[in-house]
């Protein structure tokens, strides 16, 4: 897969569009997940870094200025999502939109009867297909805090969920993975997860995964790249599936340290 960059295309941006090593190093160190990479893995990073920030406009909102550093922050988070994958996984949207704290987001909901509502409520990050990616940077910045929330991680989700339509939970799988078997995997674990939150347990997972599949899809990509061992624990079927679609085993690096 290419998308947007040929292969040539590929190679001369990344000659031409370096990041000096004291900076990329600088910015691996201020997460968990990157700090425990391999020197393969970090280079391959650095590689999909490059071309996100050259492909992909990253714009602050509300007065706010986005300086090179919060690009690379957020450009290193929606990364390692594809860090064995493709950088084509994010072709369906065009640029990153940044507000200070969260937005108010207005949308139209059609009740029972047919009536139209204008809805708006606080969010801290929304996904567009085919559009705009939306992120607070107040909850940008509460990553890495050991509870398994990235908004940038989830928002790359939904992204990834809505290349073959509405976001539900399902995104394309590789060939060679049992669509039955996932399915069979995410509804389990949807299903158990909120019985666990309907009873007011507390969880170690997010309870807004409970919302609905596509929420729990993006929850629990956040949490197998902040917190991996939660979710290998709670939900092993999960995880291995997640593995096999992102191509990575977060749990496994962190057993090598």
């Amino acid at each position: 897969m290419f998308g947007f960059f040929t292969k040539r295309r590929r190679e001369r941006m990344l000659r031409e569009a370096q990041i000096d090593d004291v900076t990329w190093n600088r910015a691996l160190e201020d997460y968990s997940f990157s700090r425990v990479l391999s020197t393969d893995e970090r280079a391959r990073l650095k590689q999909l870094v490059i071309l996100f920030l050259a492909e992909k406009p990253i714009n602050g909102a509300g007065k706010l200025n986005i300086d090179n550093g919060a690009r690379l922050a957020i450009a290193i988070q929606a990364c390692m999502l594809i860090l064995n994958l493709d950088l084509d996984w994010y072709k369906s949207w065009t640029e990153v939109i940044i507000y200070p704290g969260e937005f108010v987001a207005r949308h139209e909901e059609v009740d029972e009867a047919g009536v139209v509502h204008i809805i708006e409520e606080p969010m801290s990050g929304e996904s567009w297909e085919h559009g705009t990616v939306i992120l607070s940077w107040a909850d940008v910045q509460q990553a890495d805090q050991g509870d398994g929330y990235n908004v940038v991680i989830h928002e790359f989700a939904h992204q990834i969920d809505m290349l073959n339509g509405d976001a539900n939970g399902f995104p394309p799988l590789h060939k060679g993975m049992d669509r039955a078997q996932w399915a069979s995997a995410f509804s389990k674990a949807y299903e158990h997860f909120c019985r666990r939150v309907d009873s007011g347990e507390e969880t170690s997972i997010d309870e807004y995964a409970s919302e609905n599949p596509a929420e729990f899809f993006a929850v629990i990509s956040e949490a197998f790249i902040e917190t991996p061992l939660v979710v290998r624990g709670e939900y092993p079927e999960v995880y291995a599936q997640l593995a096999q679609f992102y191509r990575q085993d977060p749990a496994q690096r962190l057993s090598m340290l």
